[in-house]
């Protein structure tokens, strides 16, 4: 890919595995410097208790042809966030683009529970790693993005505004987590346009990210031959590299001032921008899932990827 990120400083929240990873990494590709983090490292695992580490999202960073720097941050702990901010300052001395990708709530996620049935806790929790740590990284970060004019953040969810904003989301817990990134979006746009920044929602598609790999008992190299989910899940997921190069094509375009509010999906934004995924292939997945998983047809990807 174009170095078209060269000299750009990015904070991706949430870096240690899947689409956090992935945009990670395809900021990388278009040469820019990353600030990967998570808690998971090396010397310890978070509660979500996977192998996945920030150090390795940094280097895949680097490998990539950016620059990669691992730090170690609970984004619940908001004087963490503070110090790293006040770091990436004094380093950078700017911060171009935020992507807000704290999750790791997979774990609580009670499926079609009603709410007087679901764990409180587990559900009250999956709200604090998806809302309120959104929160307290804007709260700190934005300020140094909003020094000049350009900066972009980037929310990051399950789901479209168009496709969330018809479909009951799991949950009550979960759908109001990843519907509250998307009116993020929309008040942050309205708070930055007086300081000339964008923000903007994006949510990747069926992502093959390394727990849903693993769940559904296939590999990287072997994925297409998964039969779950009647075969839905080979015709249009994606990797995690694919909502990386939706974010750096965003983070690129001079114009992305006019998308300032906006739901973007990186399917849809792939047919805008012309990038592919790692495959070549350009899966259009929320259109996939109303069109054709949704409608109860066969899995066909035809005309979708």
């Amino acid at each position: 890919m174009e170095r078209t990120l060269a000299g750009r400083i990015a904070l991706v929240a949430g870096a240690t595995r899947g689409a956090g990873r992935g945009i990670a990494a395809g900021l990388g590709e278009a040469g820019a410097t990353v600030y990967c983090t998570g808690r998971s490292t090396r010397e310890a695992r978070s509660e979500y208790d996977r192998p996945e580490t920030i150090e390795e999202t940094a280097e895949l960073v680097t490998k990539a042809g950016g620059i990669g720097i691992a730090v170690a941050v609970d984004h619940l702990d908001s004087a963490a966030v503070a110090a790293l901010v006040a770091r990436i300052d004094a380093e950078q001395g700017r911060l171009d683009l935020l992507v807000n990708d704290i999750w790791g709530g997979e774990k609580l996620i009670q499926w079609e529970r009603n709410i007087w049935e679901h764990d409180l806790e587990a559900g009250l929790h999956m709200l604090e790693l998806g809302v309120k740590t959104h929160l307290i990284t804007s709260h700190h970060a934005l300020g140094l993005l909003s020094r000049k004019p350009g900066g972009l953040v980037v929310e990051v969810t399950d789901g479209t505004r168009d496709f969330n904003g018809a479909n009951y989301r799991v949950s009550t817990f979960y759908d109001l987590a990843k519907n509250a990134a998307l009116r993020m979006a929309f008040t942050l746009a309205h708070e930055l346009k007086p300081h000339g920044c964008a923000a903007v929602v994006v949510s990747p598609g069926w992502l093959r990210s390394e727990m849903m790999l693993e769940n559904y008992g296939v590999t990287e190299a072997n994925w297409r031959s998964s039969t779950q989910e009647g075969g839905h899940f080979a015709a249009i997921s994606e990797s995690p590299r694919f909502v990386g190069r939706a974010v750096a094509a965003l983070a690129a375009d001079p114009e992305v001032f006019s998308r300032s509010g906006g739901s973007f999906s990186s399917g849809g934004l792939a047919r805008e921008y012309g990038f592919t995924d790692l495959d070549g292939s350009a899966p259009d997945c929320w259109r996939y899932m109303v069109e054709v998983q949704g409608a109860g047809l066969p899995a066909n990807a035809a005309g979708y990827r």
